[in-house]
């Protein structure tokens, strides 16, 4: 029989063994509850407007079969399966004289966002080898594209974090932990108001059919790579409304590339606290993390010998051998045995002094 748990027993002592396996069941346990409890909401919120546009889908396309007897239903079938297959490719049949998109803007466009994997979905290519080209630009283009951001997020990591909390952390005698928190709140309040309101405030001025929502929800989709498509700058069919399409593309395109990486400066700030680094290794295996460990502290240690060992032995290079001790004896020993013994001009000589 296996005893209780009372007093310190068998189950206290299995959940110290297995700790970070039960802390890692209890993580997986509690992401499928949030993506359950994400989907209720969502079908609880969406579901309702869902109903309520099919039904006026439903009641515009009747009354437009009454208004217009010399239709049929089969035609107008037709007709919108067309349309919505054309807009699945990005060509509206609404003014598809006012733009294109497939110029080298909107191209440059379309490629800065499937290599950051955003990937809106507006605009897909619609030649067979279009879509080849895309595959084997995409899966080269990739990894660079993860490579070329880690490097630059490092680089600007030390200007950015590492240097200024490591300067006011001995200029002040804070704590370094607590400096850290605060200075990594102070950026995720920067990234918002430069990235996320400020934005949002001049889309609002751009684009005439978005709100102050709309507008903060596709920079929030965009700038975490979500990219749901359903709303894309410059897509408006009123030449009047935009009135420089191309320079506009391309403002959004730098706005999405920078804003990118400044969030991911600023996730790797956050990443780096002591405190995150103390939660996320309650989740991992203690062999790896033990082994992480070690290992870590002979990289660091043989580091540490590599930068003291050069300008050591460029110091030692320059000194004089010190024989030791044992040497010395022997060269004594050796001295004596073969040069005579001279007595000093103020020895005893016969037993006298003279």
């Amino acid at each position: 029989m296996v005893r209780g748990c009372p007093g310190g027993g068998w189950c206290a002592r299995f959940a110290e063994t297995h700790r970070s396996g039960l802390n890692f069941a209890l993580l997986v346990v509690c992401y499928i509850l949030y993506l359950i409890v994400g989907a209720g909401v969502f079908s609880a919120t969406e579901l309702p407007y869902e109903q309520e546009l099919r039904e006026e889908l439903k009641e515009a396309r009747q009354d437009f079969l009454t208004e217009s007897p010399c239709v049929s239903d089969a035609r107008l079938e037709e007709l919108l399966a067309r349309a919505l297959e054309a807009s699945n490719y990005g060509v509206s049949v609404l003014g598809n004289d006012t733009g294109r998109n497939w110029d080298f803007v909107s191209s440059l466009f379309f490629t800065s966002t499937v290599l950051t994997t955003t990937g809106y979905g507006h605009t897909v290519p619609l030649s067979d080898g279009g879509k080849a080209f895309c595959i084997f630009y995409t899966l080269f283009g990739i990894p660079v594209t993860l490579f070329f951001l880690s490097a630059v997020v490092q680089r600007l990591m030390v200007l950015v974090s590492r240097r200024p909390v490591s300067y006011f952390h001995r200029r002040w005698a804070v704590d370094r932990s607590k400096l850290a928190v605060i200075h990594a709140t102070c950026l995720a309040i920067l990234l918002t108001l430069l990235f996320f309101i400020v934005p949002a405030c001049i889309f609002v001025t751009l684009e005439s059919d978005w709100n102050f929502l709309e507008s903060l929800y596709f920079c929030f989709i965009s700038l975490t790579t979500i990219g749901l498509g359903d709303y894309v700058p410059g897509e408006t069919h009123s030449k009047e409304a935009n009135p420089h399409p191309q320079l506009y593309r391309l403002a959004i395109t730098a706005y999405l590339l920078l804003g990118l990486v400044c969030v991911l400066v600023v996730m790797e700030t956050c990443c780096e606290l002591p405190q995150v680094r103390r939660f996320r290794q309650r989740f991992y295996q203690e062999k790896v993390r033990e082994l992480d460990s070690e290992t870590t502290n002979i990289i660091d240690r043989d580091h540490l010998s590599d930068q003291l060992s050069d300008p050591a032995d460029d110091v030692m290079n320059h000194l004089p051998t010190i024989p030791s001790v044992s040497e010395q004896a022997a060269s004594l020993r050796q001295n004596n045995t073969s040069a005579p013994y001279t007595p000093a001009s103020g020895s005893a000589v016969n037993g006298k002094l003279r």
